[in-house]
């Protein structure tokens, strides 16, 4: 009884010393914000960037999975089919992705279309 008598004081002390949450609401402009988009072939140069970047990261990732594959086929003739395949079709998608590229460049030459200029390349000591 002791112990239902403390939690239920300890319950209502709480309450009763709980600070007061005040709800505000914020307008947000999206001009002001950094959303405004200003250039519509910066967002496409931007876009393509990031999609030829992503879908060559999977391509890579794709070929890594179908080399260790092969690698642990250990000599079973479906397993390595399914290795064969899956480097197949990487290297596929590396010459659709290389593709890609290569025409972004034609548009780039000569239509002025700047895509993946903000890609910054290492560069040797």
């Amino acid at each position: 009884m002791l112990k239902k008598i403390v939690q239920a004081s300890t319950a209502v002390s709480g309450l009763l010393l709980a600070s007061t949450a005040y709800a505000q609401t914020i307008n947000v402009d999206p001009s002001n914000a950094g959303f405004k988009i200003s250039d519509l072939g910066k967002l496409i140069n931007s876009l393509l960037t990031v999609t030829l970047g992503i879908v060559g990261l999977l391509v890579f990732i794709y070929l890594v999975w179908g080399g260790v594959e092969w690698i642990t086929a250990g000599g079973d003739k479906s397993k390595t089919e399914s290795a064969r395949q899956k480097l197949t079709n990487a290297i596929i998608g590396l010459a659709i992705v290389a593709a890609a590229f290569a025409i972004s460049q034609v548009l780039s030459t000569f239509f002025g279309i700047r895509v993946g200029s903000s890609i910054s390349l290492p560069q040797p000591y």
